[in-house]
């Protein structure tokens, strides 16, 4: 009998986890589950919904193989963010220690990218980290909220010029946007902190969030995300609306980021 498919889920913070594997348990329950989490990072809750699972520190890049080889992975998928103080935290062992001295550059295609190599090393394949999840890609057009404004629709417009322009340098994948002028870009904070300051720049009133993928995203990693903490964080913030980008941004947790939405008045529109 041959063995069954079994992905290895290389798993960060947040919801993003938990919301691949009840995915995964519905699209594919024949498909076995081996999940590596991280400390201070993946949420302990979910590591029994796995088939199997062990803890790593961030930097374990060797132990983690070693693993993933043990328990006969084949494919594997990154699901959720590191903290970027842990990856200036790190305490790696041998492996990594050789990865990172090949890297002229550090940033999220570079060090992911040789990641992916090093999994292809060793047979297993990275799969795109929207795997199982095409319905939480939104299509181009309203998706929850209020409908945004013919004013908020052009700051869109402008918006997604420049977080491709910024994506594109490798700066960051979010701008705030108030009456054609950009208030923040996001960069090494991440977009939580990008959206507060952000809105205190546009003093909390008509601002939008533009957040899109790179240019030729590779989207085995660092796909754009939003889910009920950047709605929370918006809301806090004073934003009125978010742009993203249609059929490459995840929305995780739909059901509430709607309710949230029409909760604080913010519209999301998905651009194509």
């Amino acid at each position: 009998m041959p063995a069954p498919r079994t992905i290895g889920i290389i798993a960060g913070n947040g919801v993003y986890p938990e919301t691949f594997i009840e995915a995964a348990r519905r699209h594919a329950p024949e498909v076995r589950l081996v999940m590596a989490a991280f400390e201070n990072e993946t949420r302990a809750h979910i590591i029994s919904t796995a088939d199997a699972s062990a803890w790593f520190r961030v930097g374990q890049l060797g132990k983690l193989m070693k693993f993933f080889r043990a328990e006969g992975v084949t494919e594997a998928v990154m699901v959720g963010q590191i903290a970027p103080k842990n990856l200036f935290d790190l305490r790696p062992d041998l492996r990594t220690l050789v990865l990172l001295a090949r890297l002229k550059e550090r940033n999220a295609e570079t060090l992911f990218g040789t990641i992916a190599d090093e999994l292809a090393k060793d047979g297993i394949t990275l799969l795109p980290a929207t795997t199982f999840l095409e319905d939480h890609l939104p299509g181009p057009g309203p998706v929850c909220g209020p409908a945004l404004s013919k004013r908020q629709l052009a700051d869109a417009a402008f918006g997604f010029r420049i977080a491709k322009a910024t994506s594109a340098l490798d700066i960051g994948q979010t701008v705030l946007v108030r009456h054609g002028t950009i208030l923040a870009v996001e960069a090494f904070e991440g977009t939580n902190a990008c959206i507060r300051r952000g809105g205190e720049l546009g003093k909390r009133k008509d601002v939008l969030l533009v957040k899109v993928s790179k240019p030729s995203q590779d989207m085995r990693f660092d796909v754009p995300v939003i889910g009920c903490q950047t709605i929370d964080t918006c809301a806090e913030a004073g934003v009125s609306g978010i742009a993203i980008e249609a059929g490459c941004t995840l929305m995780l947790e739909k059901t509430e980021v709607a309710r949230l939405c029409g909760l604080h008045k913010i519209g999301i529109h998905a651009v194509s």
